[in-house]
């Protein structure tokens, strides 16, 4: 290329991709060619805002100006208006990219590469302080990494929200059992409904949770780690393993890092295309090659994990974290947020709504702000009714519940759960009886079978939902779903059978009037 080139950014994002990016890429390209426009196309990370995607960014001296969403019909048109000058009277231009308010109002501090740089660009990244975490804790003993994190008050992002340096002290004190041999493991099995923070981290800044990963080792003494990815995800497989390869050729992962005699591993194992394997200690089954289980505890993973060793099993937004809280310190990271919850944490907007995308917020931001300020509304036009957030095993939630901030102590307070941050919206049309139905089928389809209360009780809250919507003896059958509720809350061995009662109960408890009639139709709501 010449010093010449204008640099044009398009997204290699799945999202992106979905929407015909590469091909517009390609068109591009050509349409350049044939005008004599010297140009660079680069393929970084989605920004996030998807409803904009294909998202075209043009480098300006003042600055990267977007335009989106482009088809590849709008080409013509956009050459013909000097796009590439960055002309901003085109009707498809959003403006300086930082400008738009849906990104402008955003805290990013995980993402705060997202959609800037080339992803597998170790140049980009170090540009943008990749590696200066790294970098630093090369210098730390383990004790003075993991105090480190305890002090940002860093959680799980997963959705359990436990204490993130915690978890890592255990596991610092452990002794293994075999050698010296303990283990870092990366959940990337992504699976909640409305949720894709962790695919964006891996497709759009993927040296970051190789770094995060890093730093683990470094911090309890393991010098191999596995990031077990959601096997749906191919885009994030290839550019993971790209970016491995390319940070062991740097020498900042495998043997002596950085010349400091110390050593990391790391490899990317496929998940088993189950929703239980995002429970820890079924993805520890999985990644041993055994079926996907759940196991009893205790012991804990920290404790008695992978191959029986002691094992750091984190979310991949958690050890995304790291690099920022090692480069600038635990107090700057726990500087934002509120309470208990501090940091940020990237909302994921799904759903009926108009406007869906990654919003990365500090903790405190109301749920009605990311509906309304950021979401727009629904994508229907129609009145929102009902908004899940957390994930399919959390509850539905209400009008009277939108203003509720967005940390876990306050959802909390309202029987809600933040979990991975996920946000799906439902209109007016939503029958919540049918969703509450599909909770509970969701969890014959998704258990793992090894406890009863899981494996038998979901099967027959779909049969006593049936019974209730076809008006057989209702009240005595609306008894019975919440004696089998309660069961299942007490009696499953994890999560999974544990949770699913929660959005049947919030859907009767708030939405009772859908389970007083008879079965209709949904036209998705969602």
């Amino acid at each position: 290329m010449t010093a010449l080139s204008t640099k044009v950014y398009i997204p290699r994002d799945t999202t992106a991709l979905a929407m015909g990016a590469d091909r517009l890429a390609a068109e591009i390209a050509a349409e350049a060619a044939k005008r004599g426009e010297a140009i660079e196309i680069i393929r970084n990370g989605s920004r996030g805002m998807f409803w904009l995607e294909p998202l075209i960014e043009v480098e300006t001296a003042n600055g990267r100006i977007a335009y989106g969403p482009v088809e590849t019909q709008d080409i013509d048109n956009l050459f013909e208006q000097s796009f590439l000058t960055g002309e901003t009277s085109h009707p498809l231009c959003q403006g300086l990219t930082e400008e738009i308010p849906y990104f402008k109002r955003q805290q990013r501090l995980t993402f705060a590469r997202a959609g800037i740089t080339d992803p597998v660009s170790l140049q980009d990244y170090q540009a943008h302080d990749g590696f200066k975490g790294l970098l630093k804790a090369l210098s730390l003993s383990g004790q003075t990494i993991v105090d480190e994190v305890k002090a940002s008050g860093l959680r799980g992002r997963g959705g359990a929200a436990f204490p993130t340096g915690i978890k890592w002290q255990t596991v610092l004190d452990a002794s293994p059992t075999d050698g010296d041999q303990k283990y870092i493991v990366c959940n990337a099995d992504e699976g909640d409904s409305g949720t894709f923070a962790d695919r964006m981290v891996m497709e759009a800044d993927p040296f970051m949770l190789i770094e995060g990963m890093t730093i683990a080792g470094l911090a309890v003494g393991a010098d191999q780690g596995y990031i077990y990815l959601r096997s749906e995800y191919p885009v994030a497989h290839q550019i993971l393993n790209e970016a491995i390869a390319k940070a062991e050729a740097a020498g900042f992962l495998g043997e002596d890092i950085q010349g400091s005699g110390k050593t990391f591993h790391l490899e990317v194992r496929l998940g088993a295309k189950a929703y239980i394997c995002g429970e820890e200690t079924s993805l520890l089954e999985s990644l041993e090659g055994k079926r996907g289980m759940v196991r009893a505890k205790p012991p804990l993973p920290a404790i008695v994990g992978l191959f029986g060793q002691p094992t750091i099993v984190n979310n991949v937004l958690s050890l995304a974290a790291i690099p920022y809280i090692l480069a600038e310190g635990g107090q700057a990271y726990a500087d934002y947020g509120m309470g208990r919850s501090l940091g940020t944490l990237p909302f994921q907007l799904a759903g009926n709504i108009k406007r869906g995308g990654l919003i990365e917020m500090a903790f405190g931001v109301t749920l009605r702000e990311l509906l309304e300020d950021f979401g727009g509304g629904t994508f229907s036009g129609r009145p929102m009714r009902a908004v899940q957030v957390g994930g399919p095993l959390c509850a539905y939630m209400p009008e009277s519940q939108w203003d509720t901030p967005m940390d876990y102590e306050s959802f909390q307070a309202v029987g809600a759960g933040l979990g991975h941050g996920g946000i799906v919206v439902f209109d007016d049309t939503v029958d919540m009886a049918e969703q509450a139905r599909f909770s509970m089928e969701f969890c014959v389809a998704e258990s793992c079978g090894k406890c009863t209360p899981c494996r038998i009780g979901s099967t027959r809250g779909v049969e006593v939902i049936d019974r209730i919507r076809n008006d057989e003896n209702r009240a005595a059958n609306m008894e019975l779903l919440e004696d089998l509720c309660e069961t299942m809350i007490d009696g499953s061995l994890c999560a999974m059978g544990g949770m699913t009662p929660f959005p049947v109960q919030s859907a009767v408890k708030h939405f009772p009037e859908d389970f007083n009639q008879p079965a209709i139709s949904s036209k998705g709501g969602a």
